[in-house]
């Protein structure tokens, strides 16, 4: 993130009053501070970490307490510029109880207005960014929470679940990192096994030599001989990934 454009955020949020307000971890000001490393840490765009810097201005569905009217959100354009307030804006906005259900749900979600009652239709992009923001605003909750983890963890290792197709792999990887120390409830605990790496595949089928000529040009696999007229292809140099044929 820009230098001076955080410190700019960062001097706003200050004489907003965002260090007097008490928020799990210290004040709300530390926690928005944290919100945005993270997302710098994930290796987000520079409006969605000044988004993350800035997202409880003006209170959120679960948080209140507003440092900014949505009637001035001109002064908050001025600090962040239009992108990132736009990001801002949307996420203290969103009405969570019928925007989170249909967040896992391919293709457009509207998006209700809690301010004004209008509803959207976000892009996908701006989808994307909602759910980086959440993710990393809930997960410093639930770190500096024991209280809020106890009664909302399980709820949200569910829905960052569901999320999964809308998060950045960093974004994924910390959900993973905190749900396997605290626990996932439900489906998330296989979801979050991937698979590093084959030790082989074995194919039968009716044509080997088409079969390795196939594999060699389509993906640049290299061919192999064994004993017994055995073939395989390996790709790379890790024999861990060859894959051998037998004859039907």
């Amino acid at each position: 993130m820009d230098g001076d454009a955080r410190l700019s955020a960062e001097e706003f949020l200050r004489a907003r009053g965002a260090e007097e307000i008490a928020h799990p971890g210290g004040t709300l000001y530390h926690h928005l501070c944290r919100v945005a490393d993270r997302l710098a840490s994930w290796g987000a765009p520079y409006d969605i970490q000044l988004a993350g810097l800035c997202h409880a201005t003006y209170g959120t569905d679960g948080f209140d307490t507003a440092l900014l009217e949505p009637a001035d959100r001109d002064m908050l354009v001025a600090v962040v510029g239009s992108a990132a307030e736009a990001l801002v804006y949307r996420y203290g906005s969103c009405d969570r109880r019928a925007v989170y259900p249909r967040l896992g749900e391919p293709g457009p979600v509207p998006f209700p207005d809690r301010f004004t009652g209008h509803v959207v239709e976000p892009s996908e992009l701006e989808l994307r960014a909602f759910v980086e923001i959440t993710v990393a605003n809930e997960l410093d909750v639930l770190a500096h929470s024991p209280a809020l983890a106890a009664q909302h963890g399980a709820a949200l290792s569910r829905l960052f679940g569901r999320l999964r197709s809308r998060m950045s792999p960093a974004a994924w990887q910390s959900c993973r990192r905190h749900f396997d120390r605290t626990g996932w409830a439900g489906e998330p605990t296989v979801a979050a096994v991937e698979i590093d790496v084959f030790d082989h595949l074995v194919l039968t089928v009716a044509d080997v030599e088409r079969t390795v000529d196939f594999y060699q040009r389509a993906l640049g696999m290299r061919p192999l001989s064994f004993g017994s007229g055995r073939r395989a292809l390996a790709f790379g140099t890790s024999k861990s990934t060859s894959s051998r044929w037998v004859r039907s």
